[in-house]
């Protein structure tokens, strides 16, 4: 395996991939009790499109292209294909949108919904990861240690479970936050330990890697994440009784412990 570099532009690069997972996934996770609660079932898909868009476009999506600049071979080039980048972030929004729908679309809750919705939602952290990486072209070939791919999705699948959970055990604010910050950890952990499964071999006679920089696409990206982001965020805070609460009679329960009768309400 040859020497590669994970923190070309130094280790503050990480911190602020991190800051920008926590707040795509804070805002996203915030829309899913006004899911919870909408009016209509057009509504609630609405909200769930909002947090898919957040959660997935910025809080995975762009973290994962943001770390990507400390990545260097040093002495070559490294290029990405734009349309392999542009379906990683299609794959991570779509993939996102059913993890919520599975765990979130109906007015109760179970536990097999939630382990199922983490599994989709950590699922597709990974996928965005690795079908990223899929667009990346160097001078030479990419590897991965099996062992660490495996723990990079466990990783995922775990952070991303407790995160969901969070979003229904308390409608308080920080706690939201707190789900925010617990995703983030499910995504940068995952990014981190899958570049650590990581073995290139580099080939310094191959052609030239075609495709473009990541700086080339990352600034018009970070244009359309500040928008994409700003509807979900004025929508939470322009969100009014009408539209965000339904009757108290039909207030959703919170996740029911596997107690009596040895399972959850489906």
């Amino acid at each position: 395996m040859d020497h590669v570099h994970h923190f070309d532009l130094g280790s503050w690069l990480a911190v602020f991939a991190y800051l920008t997972s926590v707040v795509g996934s804070t805002v996203g996770l915030a829309c899913t009790p006004l899911a919870r609660r909408a009016a209509t079932e057009y509504g609630r898909i609405g909200w769930f499109a909002l947090a898919a868009l957040s959660i997935g476009g910025v809080g995975i999506w762009l973290m994962h292209f943001i770390a990507m600049l400390g990545f260097a071979t040093p002495g070559l080039p490294v290029r990405y294909d734009i349309g392999r980048t542009a379906f990683s972030a299609v794959l991570a929004i779509v993939a996102v949108f059913a993890g919520l729908l599975v765990f979130g679309a109906r007015r109760s809750y179970s536990w097999w919904r939630l382990v199922l919705g983490g599994v989709i939602m950590g699922c597709a952290v990974a996928l965005m990861h690795y079908s990223g990486m899929w667009a990346l072209n160097i001078k030479g070939s990419i590897s991965y240690d099996t062992g660490l791919v495996a723990l990079s999705v466990a990783i995922a699948i775990l952070a991303a479970t407790a995160a969901l959970w969070f979003t229904v055990a308390t409608d308080r604010l920080w706690l939201q936050v707190l789900a925010g910050v617990v995703m983030g950890i499910a995504v940068t952990g995952m990014h981190y330990t899958g570049m650590a499964a990581v073995r290139v071999h580099l080939d310094p006679t191959a052609p030239a890697p075609a495709g473009v920089e990541v700086f080339t696409f990352l600034l018009p990206v970070f244009v359309v994440a500040a928008l994409a982001l700003a509807g979900p965020i004025s929508a939470v805070l322009m969100a009014t009784p009408a539209d965000a609460e339904e009757p108290a009679e039909q207030a959703t329960p919170p996740v029911e412990p596997i107690g009596a009768g040895g399972r959850g309400r489906a």
